[in-house]
């Protein structure tokens, strides 16, 4: 063995991990970043049972690295997201010694003793520039900056890719075997942190069966055959079939024997333990190599696995937050399944155009009674008409929105039925173009900005003219095409000098990119960019990339006669593409300093008054209000109730309970009448021809099951388009809950109107509450959830800070909002925090953009409604408040600063009004001006031309004329080229 390769591999291989390590360290988010990251740090600190199909082994981790908090609760969201640091580290560490690995196979190194200096320089060169292409590539980077479950995955692939490429050097079999047995162990840990792992499979196959076998057609096809088998065998009969065995056997035991619950589980471990035991044994005994190979791996894989008892034992415990409830095994088999996700078509199924023509029932869905397992429902499977459904279906979703953009996408007419052509085009342009080739862009060849849906940076576009929203947006990264040059140099290469490695590589690379996109089969969009999902397809380019220098080497050699010298060049040259990356990326991925994710949610929580329940629409409104209630106790008082899960039984009941402070949520329903597959899980409207119900009557006959409500099978209706609630109005008065200056709004009776075909369960338990609770529980909603209720609250809501409490006051006027103005000053003059954001050379991503942007309309309604009742020092007092907390240089004005022009006009602050005007409207007009070159008239063009008429329309009613006038010639020279642009022109559009 050349130990002096072995020392320089570990040396260097170290050293990219700690650049790694140091790079997400140094630009980690401190705290709970938005999306599902709040929720994994809440649930992993007090290790609570996440949304299916759960990460228990991330979750464990978590809780441990916890601990470095030493009881600081504003230090457990740091050490959770190092986790995703160090994985972070390890992966690239691993995939630096994977391109090792394949350098020496394509530079034909046989044995130990071909490895010289001058090899030894060129192989270090191309696992560098490989590995730290994929340390500064933005999927990569992303993820293993926040407590996401990425960048742990992605350390699962790189680790069995470099164990199965260990394996492949050993020649002794005995201990090959090893490396395979803990191949599969890691698999059996990554299965408690994501399934990306299992899509290696078929090209560790490859690599086993190239070493195994000569290769051949047939031997290639048994090989993926056999790796397709193990996928099958681990996908479908370890993680969800044996808990599902497991729950035959409890359902016999309990139902048929009588037996206690648990005992048919119990039962079914035993015989599994006792059998593997055996097999292992046996295929000892009898020397048996490849079935005991087969039976310890499967052993280790089980234990791996195993992390997922912490689900049920925690689920058993009745945590705060405990997703879907998987306390027994019935439950937690379809927690496993993600069966509140349902399913897409991939194979065979309709398209978006098909009707219903039947149903079949499916298996039973069984919950857990007093003393047996009840049959609570039945899957339905819907029939389409069969000239209405293909193969391989794309474009599938009855969404609207969905529809419309299959439609707009394929040039469909309303009522156009599309072809199998349209079906295949979509799922190639859209798709794989749209929804995967984008993404693998943005990492080798740089993207437009950070703006959803922005396109990757082509060569055209390099050094365009920007306007300022587009040239200072730090999300715009321009690499050159350099990365991705590469490694089309990397896989010309290898395909012309190692076939079959080539193969390998190429395998991984397809199967974590482009097939995982068709058997995702996605809808066409979706709430943020989902790229992080093709991670391990990036991880496989970067080998390419790596191998490059290699092949540049040897072209290079040539002209050097001294492969050294030619390494060093190849290395050096090739380094230009991490560095570019590393210098683009570094900006818009340093969260070092960022904070309002947390403060955003704690401003919505300090909206509300005591013992609150707070309406929330999605997952992006709700996890870091989880957060800040879980880990750093803030308003543990309230009770967030998140829309999304409030159509399920099992949320519905744990509404019922106390958690920390706040009391349970009161109802007149039962839980029986809010049980998953019963009749009120929608209560489509039906026109009985009745003008108006009674809330609490109707309530009464929905808990009695009255026969009258039943006008369908299987479903209660909702009879009427309007449910009055009566108030009892010198109650409301006594309570001091609405404000004096609203007093002449109380109603007698609320008319809440359904909105669209029904009332989904949500909306029934939202209706159930604000009529038990009978005003002596405030509730609250946001933006999100107002719109979400199928029930008309519009008119029924006071702002009080950032949220909106549901009251008998009737707003007469849709164009202004009601606001408690002495709660609402209270509530953000005191107790919001807007922590860095006055900060420039902090990065905010959209997302951050957008909380801001609705604190900023919060603060304008408020001001406004101050302005309304007289006071204009406290509304100018909030104005200057918005301006110094969350100014220009932090996060650029967006449109509520102009609304707030025409209020700083109104307390006398000229001068600070100019200077807005004069600062957003040039923007306003070169972003205009961008999209017109462009010949691009879409929503960006439409809202700048719109800021730019509401802009002048305000300066001129504020006899600023002069400045009015020069934007209004602007706006006219742009709307009369949007009006050539359409053939005609309507004023009313903007």
């Amino acid at each position: 063995m050349n130990h002096n390769f072995q020392k320089v591999n570990n040396l260097v291989g170290w050293i990219i991990f700690a650049i790694a390590l140091i790079t997400y360290w140094l630009t980690m988010e401190p705290t709970a970043s938005y999306w599902d990251a709040g929720e994994f740090i809440a649930v992993s600190y007090k290790l609570q049972v996440p949304h299916p199909p759960g990460a228990p082994f991330f979750l464990l981790l978590g809780r441990l690295f916890s601990f470095l908090s030493f009881g600081d609760t504003s230090q457990v969201a740091y050490w959770i997201n190092f986790v995703s640091v160090l994985a972070g580290g390890f992966t690239n560490l691993f995939l630096f010694w994977s391109i090792v690995l394949f350098g020496r196979k394509l530079m034909k190194i046989k044995s130990e003793t071909d490895l010289t200096p001058d090899k030894t320089w060129v192989l270090m060169g191309a696992g560098i520039v490989g590995a730290l292409c994929y340390t500064f590539s933005d999927s990569q980077w992303f993820s293993a900056v926040e407590a996401e479950v990425y960048s742990m995955s992605s350390f699962f692939t790189a680790f069995v890719v470099w164990a199965m490429l260990k394996w492949e050097l050993i020649e002794d079999e005995s201990k090959a075997n090893r490396w395979l047995i803990l191949i599969f162990y890691m698999m059996g840990l990554s299965i408690g942190v994501h399934l990306l792992n299992l899509v290696t499979i078929p090209a560790l196959a490859l690599i086993y069966y190239f070493k195994k076998y000569e290769p051949g057609k047939w031997g290639i096809i048994a090989a993926m055959l056999v790796s397709l088998l193990i996928i099958f065998f681990i996908n479908s009969i370890i993680i969800p079939g044996l808990p599902s065995m497991a729950g035959n056997f409890e359902i016999f035991f309990v139902n048929s024997l009588g037996l206690p619950f648990g005992s048919g589980a119990i039962f079914f471990a035993l015989l599994l333990l006792g059998a593997l035991i055996y097999g292992i044994r046996y295929s000892q005994q009898n020397q048996k190599p490849l079935l005991n190979t087969f039976l310890l791996a499967t052993a280790f894989i089980l234990i791996g696995y195993s992390s997922y008892a912490m689900v049920v034992i925690r689920s058993n415990a009745n945590p705060p937050i405990n997703e879907n409830d998987p306390s027994d095994i019935m439950s937690f088999v379809r927690y496993l399944k993600r069966e509140q996700y349902g399913s897409r078509p991939l194979l065979y199924g309709q398209y978006f155009t098909a009707q219903v023509v039947g149903y079949d029932e499916g298996e039973v869905v069984y919950v857990k009674g007093k003393d047996k397992y009840e049959i609570a429902d039945k899957r339905i499977s819907y029939k389409y008409d069969a000239k209405e459904q293909t193969i391989l279906p794309r474009i599938w979703s009855t969404d609207p929105d969905h529809q419309k953009i299959y439609r707009e996408t394929l040039g469909l007419r309303e009522g156009e039925r599309p072809k199998f052509t349209d079906n295949i085009s979509f799922m190639i342009s859209h798709q794989i173009g749209w929804m995967y080739i984008r993404y693998f862009m943005f990492n080798f060849a740089g993207r437009e900005s950070d703006i959803q849906n922005a396109d990757w940076l082509r060569p055209s576009q390099w050094f365009e003219k920007l306007p300022p929203s587009l040239a200072e947006n730090k999300g715009r990264n321009n690499f050159f095409m350099i990365p991705f040059i590469l490694g089309l140099i990397g896989i010309f290469y290898q395909s012309v000098n190692s076939t079959k490695n080539f193969v390998v590589i190429t395998l991984l690379f397809i199967l974590t990119g482009v097939a995982l996109v068709v058997y995702l089969n996605s809808p066409p969009t979706e709430p943020r960019e989902r790229d992080y999902i093709y991670t391990g397809s990036y991880y496989a380019f970067t080998f390419w990339i790596g191998l490059s220098v290699i092949a540049l080497a040897d072209w290079l050699k040539k002209v050097t006669g001294n492969l050294k010298t030619a390494g060093m060049i190849a290395t050096v040259l090739c380094l230009s593409a991490p560095i570019l990356m590393a210098k683009d990326g570094w900006d818009d991925h340093n969260r070092s300093k960022r904070y309002f994710s947390v403060d955003s949610a704690i401003n919505y929580l300090q909206s509300c008054a005591p013992d609150a329940v707070l309406f929330t629409g999605g997952d992006n409104d709700t996890f870091p209000l989880w957060y800040s209630q879980e880990v750093e106790g803030v308003r543990t008082d309230m009770r967030v109730i998140v829309l999304s899960y409030y159509n399920t039984d099992w949320y519905v009941n744990q509404t019922m309970r106390q958690t920390y402070e706040s009391k349970p949520l009161p109802y007149t329903l039962t839980p029986q009448n809010y049980r998953q597959g019963g009749p009120n899980d929608y209560l489509p409207f039906y026109d009985a021809k009745i003008k108006s119900v009674d809330l609490k009557q109707f309530l009464d006959l929905v808990k009695k099951d009255h026969k009258g409500l039943r006008m369908y099978p299987t479903a209660n209706v909702v009879p009427t388009r309007e449910l009055i609630l009566k108030v009892d109005v010198d109650k409301v008065r006594k309570l001091g809950i609405v404000p004096k200056n609203l007093d002449s709004l109380i109603v007698p009776e609320m008319r809440l109107r359904v909105k669209g075909g029904g009332l989904e369960k949500k909306d029934l338990a939202m209706l159930d509450v604000l009529a038990t609770a009978d005003w002596e529980r405030p509730l609250y909603v946001n933006n999100t959830s107002l719109a979400q209720f199928n029930v008309d609250l519009s008119r029924y809501v006071v702002q009080e800070g950032n949220t909106y409490r549901i009251l008998p006051v009737f707003n007469p006027s849709n164009e202004t909002e009601l606001v408690n103005t002495a709660v609402a000053y209270e509530n953000i003059m005191k107790k919001f925090q807007f922590r860095n954001l006055d900060d420039s050379t902090i990065y905010y991503t959209q997302d951050y953009r957008s909380f801001v942007q609705n604190h900023r309309s919060s603060l304008n309604s408020v001001a406004e409604a101050l302005i309304a009742e007289g006071d204009k020092a406290k509304a100018r007092e909030v104005l200057l408040y918005s301006l110094t907390k969350m100014p220009d240089k932090g996060i650029r004005y967006d449109f509520t600063n102009v609304r707030m022009i025409e209020l700083l006009f109104d307390v006398g602050e000229k001068d600070k009004a100019l200077k807005i005007a004069n600062t957003v409207s040039p923007r306003f007009d070169e972003t205009a001006a961008y999209y017109i070159d462009k010949g691009e008239f879409g929503r960006e063009f439409q809202i700048n031309l719109m800021l730019l008429g509401e802009l002048q329309r305000v300066l001129y009613a504020n006899g600023e004329a002069d400045l009015a006038k020069k934007i209004e010639d602007v706006y006219t020279k742009h709307a009369q080229a949007f009006q050539s642009s359409r053939g005609g022109f309507d004023r009313q559009d903007f």
